[in-house]
């Protein structure tokens, strides 16, 4: 992810993301938010339900979540995280899904699938245009879900 879209996440988010600054032998976050751009948005919305949930239910006495490791791996978002409850664990679950469905290049959701080898989450425009994937094929899929990015 680019330098300074992840410092937005860190900067919006500095709970969550308080282990940035550790060392690799305290956590994988030392290493960054390890993506491509696409995902941006659907780690924003992530941390933006996580961080919400938690704020607006002090009762409840939720531990604060700290993400450990966020990466791509297996075409797929990993957000890998300490604390939370059993509702944060759902919220994760469903961005990890979706982003199997998200372009990680671009974030669009239309003719999106997979490539051959290391796999890569594309929509079909992507994987022509990119040379890293010129000579990949894609398996498209007809899209699962229509999702709204630019809805805020």
């Amino acid at each position: 992810m680019k330098k300074e879209l992840q410092e937005r996440l860190f900067n919006k988010y500095p709970l969550i993301f308080q282990q940035k600054d550790l060392s690799m032998k305290e956590t994988c976050m030392c290493w960054g938010i390890s993506c491509f751009d696409g995902w941006y948005w659907i780690i924003n919305r992530l941390c933006n339900s996580i961080q919400s949930y938690i704020d607006q239910n002090d009762h409840l006495k939720i531990e604060q979540v700290q993400a450990t490791q966020v990466k791509e791996k297996f075409g797929r978002l990993c957000f890998y995280y300490q604390g939370g409850d059993k509702r944060i664990d759902g919220m994760t679950h469903l961005a990890e899904h979706m982003s199997y469905h998200i372009c990680e290049e671009c974030g669009s959701t239309e003719n999106v699938g997979h490539t051959k080898g290391w796999i890569y989450t594309l929509c079909e425009k992507c994987s022509l245009t990119d040379e890293r994937y010129k000579d990949w094929s894609l398996d498209i899929e007809k899209p699962i879900i229509k999702i709204d990015i630019n809805n805020n």
